[in-house]
């Protein structure tokens, strides 16, 4: 009973919509239908024009974003260079005007990175490729990361930057809300004169609300709304490339609408401004651990010795390569270069180098990118290797695999300062050695993720005069090793990441085993027997004892120098085992297979009293007090060949 409609063209081009109703009588009945015709001719012809205009733009905008990824890339590449070399410069450049000149050079650098930064965020937010990824986090990380960005900022302005600490958690982006805040606080900076600037939280309700406040020009009333639009700027009538694009604002605006942070600004010309961005709270509050971070991380960064090690350069561009190479060399790392991911792979494989580091490209030749030759390496090496990932592209794809694989992001063109830290977070701590000058005396190396039990040992190995070098975990340990002088190892069967016996596996794999002692539970016997067959010529049962501890390295050195004391003491335990009924032997092998009484008792069809009593016999006969001094007694009399 609905009436039909439909679209039609006569033969002289007109559009008509044609329209079939039921022709109802008096009495509500149906004896026919009504046609008719609409001319709509004008209508759909403007239709047709708006649907071609909008497929148009979107070829268009499709076509500009194609173009400024490309462009991305394809402008950071000599930019990058340009960073390089005035970077370089700045270290040896002596007299006045060469470093006035190479300053200039940086804020030129500068001013061309940050326009090509905002003109591609506008265009990533205009397409509809920044996908927000929201979370839970305390609000104090990013206060304090803007402040240890921003401070050397103001500092050379003369400006005070203040960030007041907070101790709440917020609902956000972090990735996101961090470039507004910092465009923000770039806006302030760039237009206060003098003064401070502050940067701080306040709560109402279930939000929180991040202000910036300046002493800076102020705004006039009726530019506030202008403010936030493209290409706008105050005070800058000759439009100064060293003032930027006048897009900050509208990417915090934008930004602000994509996540549904309400962005305000107030402001007194002459007097300063506030600008404020509105955020929802977390409703879970802060965890202990996000307490904790939070505390150390608002004290700022402690000053830290410099770091140097081994990195592996992967760069296909000559240019940058060479002047990455003389940048890492310079500040004393080992550096090895790679022209693209096969070739890196090829000198892991080899044992050319073992990186501690890696640096390489995004972008790379022969179908491996930056990301895919970091997985390869560290899949090689056993041990996730830490990775900088530097690229131009900064598409949301490749952002977010670089985030995926485990690596550190910095974005070309990166200048010397930025590089050298992010360097200096990643690379490993200094090995904590004390040896004295010319000193070959074996090394003890304790491996333990307990700071307690570690130093517990460091200190009774440095008071019997032991070098000593401890490690929180299997990996750290890997990065530091270099084989050849002679060395014991201690370490802990369960550890975060690689364990240890993964470690005295791999150590065994790569032809250089070491003489260890695996560290275990009380009556942990599966894991000591394991231990033994993976290499392990000697355990020791926590809680740990002097006289058992340094025994036990003494027994280890010694067996690693002279094979026949290995030998005897093999045969040494063989002898305390003489002694034992073959029933004794059956319950020994059950008992070191880790059963419980009850099952072997069902398994031998003996009363479990009994087999306790044969337990206590086999203790006494072998004079050990422990299930592990015992696992220990038999592996080494029976000359367990390790497993593979």
């Amino acid at each position: 009973m609905e009436p039909i409609a439909r679209e039609i063209e006569a033969r002289n081009g007109a559009t008509y919509q044609r329209r079939v109703l039921p022709y109802r009588t008096r009495d509500d009945g149906v004896e026919g239908v009504v046609i008719t015709f609409g001319d709509i001719t004008d209508r759909r012809r403007s239709a047709d024009e708006l649907g071609l205009a909008k497929r148009n733009a979107e070829q268009a905008n499709a076509a500009k974003s194609r173009f400024l990824a490309a462009a991305s890339h394809d402008l950071r590449q000599p930019l990058q260079t340009l960073a390089l070399v005035q970077g370089l410069l700045a270290r040896t450049v002596e007299t006045k005007k060469a470093r006035a000149l190479v300053s200039r050079l940086d804020q030129t650098l500068s001013a061309m990175t940050s326009m090509l930064n905002a003109l591609l965020d506008i265009n990533q937010i205009e397409t509809g490729i920044v996908d927000p990824e929201i979370a839970d986090f305390p609000v104090a990380g990013l206060l304090n990361q803007l402040r240890d960005e921003f401070s050397y900022h103001a500092l050379a302005k003369g400006l005070t930057l203040t960030v007041m600490p907070c101790r709440l958690s917020i609902r956000s982006d972090p990735r996101l809300l961090e470039q507004m805040a910092r465009n923000l606080i770039a806006n302030a900076l760039k237009y206060t004169m003098r003064g401070k600037v502050l940067l701080g939280c306040r709560r109402h309700g279930g939000r929180l609300t991040i202000e910036i406040w300046d002493t800076g020009i102020g705004i006039a009333e009726n530019e506030l709304s202008a403010i936030f639009e493209e290409y706008h700027q105050i005070d800058n009538p000759a439009r100064e490339r060293a003032r930027g694009l006048g897009l900050g604002l509208s990417i915090v605006h934008r930004l602000g609408v994509l996540l549904g942070h309400a962005v305000k600004v107030r402001s007194r010309p002459g007097k300063g401004s506030v600008f404020s961005v509105e955020v929802p709270r977390s409703p879970g509050g802060l965890a202990a651990t996000d307490r904790r971070q939070m505390s150390v991380s608002a004290g700022g960064p402690a000053a830290l010795p410099r770091r140097t090690g081994a990195i592996l350069l992967i760069e296909d561009d000559p240019d940058i390569r060479e002047l990455l190479n003389t940048f890492l060399a310079g500040d004393g790392h080992d550096v090895t270069v790679a022209e693209d991911g096969i070739a890196a792979l090829d000198l892991v494989r080899r044992g050319a180098m073992r990186p501690d580091l890696i640096l390489t490209d995004y972008n790379l030749p022969r179908d491996v990118d930056g990301i895919r030759a970091a997985a390869l390496v560290r899949e090689t090496l056993h041990w996730t290797v830490p990775a900088i990932v530097l690229t131009g592209d900064i598409s949301t794809k490749a952002l977010s695999a670089i985030a995926l694989g485990d690596c550190v992001y910095l974005a070309k063109p990166v200048k010397l300062p930025d590089l050298d830290a992010a360097v200096q977070r990643l690379l490993p701590a200094p090995v904590r050695m004390r040896p004295a000058a010319g000193d070959r005396s074996p090394v003890i190396f304790v491996v333990d993720d307990d700071q307690a039990v570690r130093q517990a040992i460091r200190d009774v190995l440095e008071d019997d005069r032991r070098t000593v070098a401890d490690f929180a975990t299997c990996e750290s340990f890997l990065v530091a090793y270099r084989p050849g002088r002679e060395a014991c190892l201690i370490l802990d069967a369960y550890l975060p990441g690689m364990d240890g016996l993964a470690l005295l596996k791999h150590l065994k794999q790569d032809g250089h085993p070491l003489p260890a002692i695996m560290i275990t539970g009380n009556g942990d016997v599966q894991i000591a027997v394991q231990a033994m067959k993976a290499g392990a010529v000697d355990f020791i049962e926590k809680p740990i004892g002097r006289a058992e501890l340094l025994t036990g390295v003494d027994r280890a050195l010694g067996q690693a120098r002279d094979s026949g004391k290995l030998a005897s003491w093999r045969q040494d335990a063989a002898n305390h085992l003489a002694g034992l009924t073959n029933r004794q032997r059956q319950v020994l092998d059950m008992v070191l297979a880790g059963h419980a009484s009850k099952k072997i008792a069902s398994a031998l069809g003996i009363s479990q009293r009994t087999v306790e009593n044969h337990r206590a016999a086999i203790m006494q006969k072998t004079g050990t007090r422990s299930l592990p001094a015992l696992a220990r007694l038999a592996l080494a009399a029976e000359a367990v060949t390790p497993i593979e």
